[in-house]
C-alpha cells in the first residue's frame, strides 16, 4: 500500500469488532512507528497500549469519573478556542458525524451519550495513550502529532482502523493511576484502534477537505 492510498483509506472509526490484533502484529507496527521523525531526534513519546483486562479496567475508571460530573483537568492546554473558519469546520465535522448516526441537533442527550463512547474506546479491542514529559510542552506535542500520524498510517497499511481522541487526555488522573505514570509525565491524547465494524452507520461518516488553493501557497 502506498502512502497516498493509506491517506485516502484512513478515516476516524468509531465502531469496532470484538477481535483482538495479534501481539506479534502489534509489536511489528509499533516497532516501525519508532522510525517517526522528531525534533533533534529526542523521540519524546512514551506510548502505552492497553488491551484486554487492563483496557476494561481503565474504561470503567474513566466512565465512573465522567459520571461523577468531574471537570476535565488535562495535563496540557486542551481548551478548545476555535473561531471563524475553524469553528465552521468544527461544526461541519460534528454535523457529518451526528447525521450519520441519525441524531438531530436538538437531541442533546443522544449527543452526550455518543460523546461518552470516547471513554469506552468505541468498543475497540485496543487503545493507545500518547504521553510525554510535561516540560516538553509545544515542541513535544509537535513530535507526538507526527508520531501519532505515522502510527495511524501504519495501522491502515495492516488493515486496521483507528480514531484519534483528544478526549482521552481530558481526565488524566485515572489513566495515571492505572498506567502507573510518574507525576512529571503528561497524557497528551489517545487513540482507539482495531478492526472496523463495516456495518456500523457511524463508520460511514466522511468529512470534507479544503481545496489546495485555500491551504497551500507555492512561491518562487
Amino acid at each position: 500500500m502506498s502512502v497516498v492510498d493509506a491517506l485516502k483509506q484512513r478515516v476516524s472509526t468509531r465502531a469496532f469488532l470484538d477481535k483482538a490484533v495479534p501481539e506479534e502484529t502489534l509489536k511489528e507496527i509499533f516497532t516501525n512507528a519508532q522510525l517517526s521523525p522528531s525534533n533533534c531526534n529526542v523521540q519524546p513519546w512514551q506510548t502505552y497500549v492497553v488491551s484486554g483486562a487492563k483496557k476494561d479496567e481503565l474504561k470503567d475508571k474513566l466512565v465512573n469519573t465522567l459520571m461523577t460530573g468531574a471537570t476535565p483537568n488535562p495535563d496540557f492546554d486542551w481548551v478548545v478556542r476555535y473561531d471563524g473558519i475553524h469553528r465552521d469546520r468544527q461544526f461541519g465535522s460534528a454535523n457529518a458525524l451526528y447525521s450519520s448516526m441519525g441524531i438531530p441537533r436538538e437531541d442533546k442527550q443522544a449527543r452526550q451519550m455518543a460523546m461518552v463512547r470516547n471513554w469506552t474506546f468505541f468498543d475497540a479491542p485496543h487503545a493507545v495513550f500518547f504521553t510525554m514529559d510535561k516540560y516538553l510542552n509545544i515542541m513535544g506535542a509537535v513530535d507526538m502529532g507526527i508520531y501519532a500520524q505515522t502510527l495511524s498510517l501504519l495501522l491502515t497499511e495492516y488493515g486496521l482502523s483507528s480514531c484519534m481522541q483528544g478526549a482521552l487526555g481530558q481526565f488524566p488522573d485515572p489513566v495515571r493511576e492505572v498506567l502507573g505514570l510518574p507525576e512529571e509525565r503528561g497524557i497528551l491524547f489517545g487513540m482507539s484502534f482495531g478492526y472496523a465494524d463495516e456495518a456500523a452507520e457511524v463508520n460511514k461518516t466522511r468529512t470534507d477537505r479544503e481545496e489546495l488553493s485555500t491551504a497551500v501557497e507555492f512561491l518562487s
